[in-house]
């Protein structure tokens, strides 16, 4: 059912939905637009459509090839949509639930993209403060590049900022995606442009590990991890290219590198990836994820707002923990929520050991839920076999005894009887 947005626009279909709203297929008079219409709570804050209003120029202004523009922002009644071009595709998301990981050079291409958007948005003073696959857009009509990747565009400019108003989150909050969250976010630090470099290499480590490094368990471990734990290696990928993930993941914002020179060093690791398959390495057990919960919730329970169930986040593999209680898988999935700033005696402890390191496929991690079953079919195989030649050696040793009474003489025979009367 169509609806007028404005007195411009027209939306005509839903194209997804997500926690900060819903995104149309709309019209303009300019032709297909897409409109994401934020949720009516949003368009009811007034110090929000302040904040809306006064991120207009910024968010126009935004003009480059790897950036969903932002054509114009609507006002009106109830309505406070973001106006934005129509990218024919699909997310990364989407395509990354579809694969599991990517190849290495179709990868490195794909944030190489979207680091060159980031690098746009940093000179103009923009901080995107949301960068996960669901804000990447893949342009489908584009040309094809390097490992047939399909142009990627980073989508969402501003929306984050838009919601995190000062009364919405107190400084005991933060907004976010904990898969992806910078670790000085988690200290209560104010986000610069290093927090999108951090999440934009977490990325790049979920398309070729097919998981995020530091994710798993309740949201609460996870932002542990951030602050606490060191990424673990990526088997099979060069060395170049892992010691640049390493240096964007630094915990220090100042040693992680700039959006420029980032877009700039994957392009050079492009030719080195030429024709190299996705990556064999095993995603760590949901059991594993749900040991590392217990321990980081201790027993007392979590220190973090539950969030929704396992069933609602699509079970098995996925890249971010859901916050939103209810929502629903779609092709436009904001995992936008309030958490709770951990105390430094909560980032202190309880996060030791919890990072999960990928591994050769097939191999189970060291007390895991699949390393205690092996165990336990080896102490099962090795009693099976223990019976076995205990009753191999007492067959052995009866055949034994009754050779030896065969070959007696008559003499010891009635030697070894009882006498008679």
């Amino acid at each position: 059912m169509a609806r007028k947005i404005g007195s411009r626009y027209t939306a005509h279909q839903i194209l997804g939905r997500g926690s900060a709203g819903t995104v149309w297929l709309g019209e303009g008079p300019e032709g297909p637009v897409a409109i994401k219409l934020l949720r009516e709570d949003l368009a009811s804050d007034q110090e929000l459509v302040g904040r809306f209003v006064q991120e207009r120029t910024a968010l126009l202004g935004l003009d480059h090839p790897r950036v969903v523009g932002v054509r114009d922002l609507v006002v009106d009644g109830n309505d406070l949509a973001l106006v934005m071009d129509l990218v024919r595709g699909t997310d990364l998301r989407t395509r990354l639930e579809r694969e599991r990981r990517l190849a290495p050079e179709a990868a490195v291409a794909i944030v190489a993209d979207v680091a060159d958007g980031l690098a746009a948005a940093h000179a103009a003073g923009i901080v995107h403060r949301d960068v996960k696959p669901e804000n990447v857009l893949l342009d489908m009509q584009g040309p094809l590049g390097p490992g047939g990747s399909h142009p990627a565009l980073l989508t969402d400019f501003g929306v984050a900022k838009l919601i995190d108003t000062p009364r919405r989150t107190r400084a005991t909050k933060i907004i976010g995606t904990p898969d992806y969250l910078a670790p000085e976010i988690i200290e209560g630090l104010p986000p610069t442009a290093s927090v999108d470099i951090y999440a934009l290499a977490t990325v790049l480590y979920e398309l070729l590990a097919g998981f995020t490094p530091f994710g798993g368990g309740h949201p609460g471990a996870v932002l542990r991890r951030h602050v606490t734990e060191t990424v673990v290696p990526l088997p099979g990928i060069p060395d170049e290219l892992w010691q640049l993930l390493v240096q964007c993941l630094a915990k220090a914002p100042a040693s992680r590198l700039r959006a420029s020179e980032l877009g700039a060093r994957l392009r050079q690791q492009l030719p080195l990836l030429a024709g190299m398959p996705p990556l064999d390495v095993d995603e760590p057990d949901e059991a594993e994820a749900d040991d590392a919960e217990a321990a980081a919730a201790g027993p007392a329970g979590p220190a973090y707002d539950d969030p929704a169930p396992h069933a609602a986040r699509g079970g098995g593999r996925r890249g971010a923990v859901p916050l939103v209680r209810g929502s629903a898988p779609d092709s436009n999935r904001d995992t936008h929520t309030s958490m709770r700033v951990p105390a430094p005696d909560e980032l202190a402890g309880g996060a030791r050991g919890t990072a999960r390191a990928p591994r050769a496929a097939g191999v189970p991690r060291p007390g895991s839920a699949r390393h205690r079953a092996a165990a336990r079919r080896r102490r099962i195989t090795l009693g099976v076999a223990g019976v076995v030649l205990a009753a191999v050696v007492g067959v052995g040793t009866w055949v034994a005894t009754s050779g030896g009474d065969a070959d007696a003489t008559p003499q010891d025979t009635e030697t070894s009887a009882p006498a008679g009367p």
